[in-house]
């Protein structure tokens, strides 16, 4: 097969997979135009059409879905191929490519894997921020990160930290107004920091309300996509936020946060680092995922 086809075979997953030119550009250092000539003439050569596209969306036709469908698994076969020989050589190399949400990339991830990239000077990491519940495989991520039940049956999976308090918490000024919430019920005339989700619903609180679980759908004056954000307004005095409390804890020393509630918060299981289990994995990944699992 010539060079430039296998090319386009790669451009054209990229867009496949992320259903998006302008996320596929991005992750493949290109601009938007280059990536659509690519594609056009892919289609040309092929005499048919690969991609649906419409002002809003970008997804695979028929044609596309068997092509990704059969292509992209023999190009994983070959990159794992070639990671195993590179593998042979002196020190591990390579990238590995990372999805986790913020706070998780600034409190676990970076503090652990910082020290261990000093030493291979040769492996690069790539750490995306994003709270979708990502398919690692179908979007060419190496590890996601994410809580222990929301990682799939048929990952390999490795713990990272221990189970995660959660905790609602509010700034001390904020219940000069208002009164201090005991039961789920109590939030209904609370003003609740909330989280807009990827899918672009808004996060319910998941509490314990005596022995049950049930999901309490909170409203508020302001909404975010990030934790950090969330934490910034409650520190300003803007309502209730439920948060990890490895994140609100030193703010709770020091006073300029109030817990509340603690009956009703569960803890979340631990996070993980999860990966598609393959017959070769990388003496890159290995290293990675050695530095960031858990020490005890």
């Amino acid at each position: 097969m010539p060079r430039e086809n296998l090319n386009d075979l790669l451009a054209f997953l990229a867009v496949a997979q992320d259903r998006s030119f302008t996320r596929a550009a991005a992750r493949l250092g290109v601009s938007q135009s280059a990536l659509s000539h690519t594609i056009r003439s892919l289609e040309e050569r092929l005499g048919v059409r690969l991609l649906t596209r419409t002002t809003r969306s970008v997804s695979p036709t028929e044609a596309g879905e068997r092509l990704m469908q059969t292509v992209a698994p023999r190009l994983e076969e070959i990159e794992a191929e070639i990671s195993a020989v590179s593998d042979l050589g002196e020190r591990p190399s390579g990238t590995v490519r990372i999805t986790a949400i913020d706070h998780v990339i600034d409190s676990v991830l970076w503090p652990r894997l910082a020290p261990v990239l000093e030493k291979y000077p040769d492996v690069r990491v790539e750490i995306s921020s994003d709270y979708r519940l990502i398919d690692v495989a179908a979007e060419r991520y190496d590890i996601g990160v994410r809580y222990g039940d929301q990682v799939e049956k048929d990952m390999v999976a490795v713990r990272l930290t221990p189970d995660v308090p959660m905790t609602i918490v509010a700034a001390p000024r904020y219940f000069e107004t208002h009164p201090v919430p005991v039961r789920v019920q109590d939030l209904v005339r609370h003003n609740c920091i909330t989280l807009r989700l990827a899918g672009g619903g808004i996060y319910a609180w998941e509490l314990r309300d005596g022995g049950r679980e049930v999901e309490a759908r909170v409203t508020g004056q302001v909404t975010f996509n990030g934790a950090y954000q969330m934490l910034s307004a409650a520190l300003s005095g803007y309502g209730l936020a439920f948060l990890p409390e490895e994140m609100t804890q030193p703010h709770v020393r020091a006073g300029r946060l109030v817990r509340v509630m603690d009956d009703c918060c569960p803890s979340f299981p631990g996070l993980h680092a999860y990966y598609p289990s393959r017959r070769h994995s990388s003496r890159a990944l290995r290293m990675v995922i050695d530095a960031i699992r858990a020490t005890d």
